[in-house]
């Protein structure tokens, strides 16, 4: 009666075979220990890395993407590091392989860290205690982190080579409770962010701290999915907030973020952007970020400089041999002296405290970073720059402001500037001021290929319109013309004040169609009788024929070529000298009326001293000599004292057309020539 049964098993001996290694394949499966080969893995991965490894329990959830779990997992760091005896020490560690892409890539979709000790390094040489093959290894890791989970984590990340330390404090939280949050501007809205991260650090010796807030996972390399971050960064003075989404934090890939940020100068940004922005007065930025490649584009820029505003957009691009920095600003109000520390002049922090200058933020040690100490008796910027930060980056800038607001009244009006920065040589041109109705255009060069800054400076006077120069002063801003003036100096120095102690170059002036008061110009010759004669009459403007003046300027002094005032009345003429370097000056002007007069105590006018504190003398040995003849003659007749006073006329006609090739370009700025009087009738002054 069981012949029948047996049968069918004798007649399939190969399917039973299978059956029965299929059903002790199930078995094996459900009873296998995978703690059974964690001593030979442990072994395995100590002897191929050179590390302690092990772990106190295994267990893998097999698939085409296994998932991996172990327990008090232990790797020990590399050999050559001298911080941490491990690199790795977790409670719990959770993570899966994607095998399809081996061999070509180790991709691990996602791993869960429990309590996690985790100690990255870097060394200049590029050698990363990460890599887990050869630890001489600096070719990249094929290891390929696509999210990551964090509860109660540790993380510190050292990089010799830069140098950056970072120590990361990470865990999860409901995002209903409140108590772990401690910002109120922190908390987490929407239910976006699960996950809160404390972080302190220094960066090429600057120190900072801050929190984040983020969702339950952080995406890493290749993942492509963009995760929720809020957070804050404290850097001694300054100040950074930002919210959005940002994909691949190990390596980002791409930002989408409103970004805000506040200190006391913008040079102290240098130490973690790299960027050789100027010191300036306390600041205060927001705008939209976002990067994509590697182009980070600022969008909606707004915000103060001191007490300036300024709106725009800008860009930076992370490229080979330098990055590359662009923005388009523009101000409607520009206090002129928020750009004081862009040419080394010292400003003031809120408080009365002098601001930070850019080679205090520098990352030199302390005592090479002090400013050069300022004279308080000079007026040239002896406020150092930093030239080695030009070679760090190049830069293409535009900035217009349209209105500016500038000490001691100056006319100044408008600014237009446009920076060019390539191979550490900068240029700004044009840079140009509108002022006294007319326009300072500028080009500026600083060649910092090398220690010693090599400057070119060209400015333009444009047609400047006399009674705008001085509005304060009746008498002079009833006066009319315009002036022109032409300047271009060579120098080197890493200040304003070094270069121009060596420069090299001609400055050059002239004023065209103009009119000055007539009681002016008595004056300035000492005229009594003519000045009297004016306040009963009434004073009137007369013409300047024409006017210059020039300088020669060699190793920083400047010695004068020309310098001739000519009106209808009288014929001024000057000489002198100039030291950039000590900062003083020499100047004596001899008016020389035309016409006879009385009452003329004539004499040269001598203006010198410092550029800080000007002074000026009467030449007394013409007025002395005057003063003699009236007291000899009134002892013999009274009447005949009067004759000292009496002015002879020895003012000659100047030949303006001379006047107007000397002075060259500036005669052009000024917006033409004036009208010479008959050549043969004139002389050269």
């Amino acid at each position: 009666m069981k012949q029948p049964t047996i049968a069918p098993l004798r007649r399939h001996p190969v399917l039973t075979t299978f059956g029965v290694l299929a059903l002790l394949l199930v078995a094996f499966v459900i009873l296998f220990d995978w703690n059974w080969v964690r001593p030979p893995l442990e072994r395995y991965i100590s002897t191929k890395t050179e590390r302690e490894f092990r772990i106190s329990d295994l267990h893998v959830k097999l698939g085409l993407t296994p998932t991996i779990r172990m327990r008090d997992v232990y790797f020990g760091n590399a050999k050559w590091s001298k911080d941490e005896p491990a690199m790795a020490k977790i409670e719990a560690l959770e993570f899966s392989v994607a095998l399809r892409d081996l061999p070509e890539k180790i991709l691990v979709p996602r791993v869960a860290l429990t309590r996690p000790e985790l100690v990255f390094e870097r060394l200049p040489d590029n050698r990363k205690n990460w890599i887990l093959s050869d630890p001489s290894d600096t070719s990249p890791s094929k290891l390929r982190i696509s999210t990551l989970s964090v509860d109660h984590g540790h993380l510190r990340y050292i990089d010799h080579g830069e140098p950056f330390v970072l120590d990361v404090l990470g865990s999860t939280f409901d995002p209903a409770s409140q108590e772990k949050v401690k910002d109120a501007d922190a908390k987490p809205s929407n239910n976006r962010y699960t996950t809160q991260y404390d972080f302190k650090g220094t960066y090429h010796d600057a120190g900072f701290s801050g929190r984040a807030l983020t969702g339950d996972v952080l995406s890493f390399q290749e993942s492509g999915v963009p995760f929720p971050l809020k957070g804050q960064l404290d850097a001694g003075t300054t100040k950074l907030a930002v919210e959005g989404t940002i994909a691949d934090a190990a390596n980002i890939s791409a930002i989408d973020a409103q970004l805000r940020i506040e200190g006391q100068t913008l040079a102290n940004l240098y130490p973690f952007l790299l960027l050789p922005l100027p010191a300036s007065p306390p600041y205060q930025l927001q705008g939209h970020l976002v990067l994509k490649g590697n182009r980070y584009t600022m969008d909606d820029l707004a915000g103060r400089i001191g007490s300036s505003d300024v709106t725009g957009k800008g860009a930076y691009v992370d490229q080979k041999p330098r990055p590359l920095l662009t923005a388009d600003l523009h101000s409607k109000l520009l206090d002129i002296a928020d750009l004081g520390p862009l040419v080394g002049v010292q400003t003031r922090q809120s408080g009365g405290k002098p601001a930070m200058s850019q080679s205090e933020t520098s990352n030199r040690p302390v005592a090479k970073a002090k400013e050069k100490a300022i004279d308080p008796d000079h007026v040239l910027p002896a406020g150092t720059f930093e030239g080695s930060r030009l070679q760090k980056i190049d830069a293409d800038v535009d900035f217009v402001a349209t209105k500016l607001v500038v000490p001691d009244a100056l006319p100044l009006q408008s600014l237009k500037a446009s920076l060019h920065l390539h191979d550490a040589i900068l240029k700004v041109e044009p840079l140009d001021f509108g002022f006294a109705g007319g326009t300072i255009a500028s080009r500026v060069s600083l060649d910092a290929r090398e220690p010693t800054l090599k400057s070119d400076v060209q400015v333009d006077l444009q047609r400047v319109r006399v009674d705008q120069l001085v509005p304060d002063n009746e008498t002079i801003a009833k006066g009319a013309g315009r002036v022109g003036a032409t300047l271009h100096l060579k120098g080197t120095g890493n200040s304003i004040a070094d270069a121009a102690a060596k420069a090299d170059g001609r400055i050059a002036a002239t004023v065209v169609n103009g009119r000055i008061s007539n009681l002016l110009d008595a004056a300035s010759g000492l005229n009594g009788g003519k000045v009297l004669a004016l306040l009963a009459e009434g004073d009137k403007d007369i013409v300047i024929r024409c006017g210059g003046v020039a300088f020669d300027v060699a190793g920083g002094r400047g010695k004068s070529t020309l310098f001739v005032i000519d009106t209808e009345q009288t014929q001024v003429l000057g000489s002198g000298w100039f030291d950039l370097e000590h900062e003083r000056f020499d100047m004596t002007v001899a008016p020389k009326p035309k016409q006879v007069g009385l009452l003329s105590l004539r004499t040269p006018v001598r203006v010198h001293g410092s550029f800080k504190k000007p002074d000026y003398e009467i030449v007394k040995g013409p007025l002395l000599l005057r003063a003699g003849g009236v007291v000899a003659l009134a002892t013999i007749n009274p009447i005949a004292a009067l004759l000292p006073l009496i002015e002879t006329g020895p003012g000659e006609e100047t030949n303006c057309a001379n006047v107007q090739r000397t002075v060259g370009g500036a005669a052009k700025q000024a917006g033409g020539a004036s009208k010479p009087a008959a050549a043969g009738k004139g002389r050269t002054p």
